[in-house]
């Protein structure tokens, strides 16, 4: 009786380690030639006789052996991959939209490659070059939004791209986002309704970035035209600007003058500076100052009274730019789309209204 080789390989003075078992191991065990393993697993068992396929699974099943699912589906043409990039992987909006993105693909039988550009825009067209050198057959791109740079690489390489909540004028491409419109409404008339009359939304820099320039401008509409008479101002924190954005707040409350004065915060990042900032000053949310903040967190039912917050629909907002992707994949064939979901308002303590 002839023994076959075990992908057991040992070491002098070490356990013994498996080797990834092989499809030539499966042939050895079984007798047989790799072509007839391959036809095995390609479903092509009417060309084999039932007793070469029994003994080729059962050659799988002592091995224990898993086909690589990758080398299977670039033989098809198809490697099942979707390249996903993000701005930023440290926002608590990025990777939440991340998981939505993730489970959808995974749910249609793709997997998800992550490039983090570290909000650095230079890196748009490197970071969709790089993903297709493993050949990713989409994009799923929540970029810095300066320029259509992905959207770019992506045609240029023949891929289909669906961009989330940051827009490119003239990007032939799908688009998902935040009602940024209309969640701005929702945090106006909330504060206006609470009591609040002097109302400040700080922003990261907008830089070109599509969703801070629309709620910038969507801001200034409904407070200018809101029948309560608010007033309101805009500030741009920068990362390394505390002493600014400090000093934006002192001026708000003067500006007040004893009137109900509130800030908008325009994401989760600038939320925390807005809170330290606070803190440092000794006031406390919902007294000296209301707060509704864009994007809903673990934590911000923790600070303070716990802080308003305009909840973005982050799981659906991956998971219908990854259906809108494997739609393209599919075949669809349509003009570039444009899915706009709607927001929450959480109200906590931040914006309880005043007496």
């Amino acid at each position: 009786m002839t023994m076959k080789k075990s992908p057991l390989a040992a070491v002098p003075g070490e356990p013994a380690r498996r080797r990834p078992v092989t499809i030539a191991d499966v042939a050895r065990q079984a007798g047989v030639s790799k072509a007839t393993v391959s036809r095995f697993f390609n479903h092509r068992e009417r060309l084999l006789t039932p007793d070469i396929a029994a003994r080729v699974a059962a050659a799988v099943k002592a091995l224990e052996y898993q086909p690589s699912p990758m080398a299977s589906a670039l033989k098809k043409g198809r490697s099942r991959l979707i390249g996903l990039v993000v701005a930023d992987v440290t926002n608590p909006y990025s990777v939440a939209v991340l998981r939505g993105a993730e489970r959808a693909c995974q749910e249609a039988g793709y997997l998800v490659m992550l490039f983090n550009l570290g909000n650095d825009g230079s890196r748009e067209r490197e970071a969709v070059a790089a993903l297709s050198s493993y050949q990713v057959e989409g994009f799923i791109l929540n970029a810095t939004g300066g320029d259509a740079g992905g959207v770019a690489e992506a045609t240029r390489h023949g891929k289909p791209a669906v961009l989330i909540d940051r827009r490119h004028e003239g990007a032939q491409a799908d688009f998902v986002s935040l009602d940024n419109a209309g969640a701005m409404r929702l945090a106006v008339n909330h504060l206006a309704d609470a009591g609040y009359r002097e109302i400040l939304l700080v922003s990261e820099p907008l830089k070109g970035v599509s969703s801070r320039i629309e709620r910038e401008a969507a801001f200034r509409f409904y407070v200018n035209g809101h029948s309560a008479g608010l007033q309101g101002d805009c500030f741009e924190s920068a990362e390394d600007d505390g002493a600014g954005l400090a000093a934006a707040l002192r001026s708000l409350r003067a500006r007040a003058a004893g009137r109900p004065a509130a800030v908008l915060s325009g994401n989760a990042v600038v939320t925390l500076r807005v809170a330290a900032a606070v803190a440092a000053a000794g006031w406390q949310f919902g007294r000296e100052l209301g707060l509704v903040a864009f994007d809903e967190t673990e934590w911000a039912p923790l600070i303070g009274p716990g802080l308003s917050t305009i909840a973005q629909p982050t799981d659906e907002l991956g998971r219908v730019a990854a259906t809108c992707l494997i739609e393209r994949l599919d075949g669809l064939d349509l003009p570039p789309r444009q899915v706009l979901l709607p927001g929450q308002l959480l109200t906590r303590g931040s914006s309880r209204p005043l007496s």
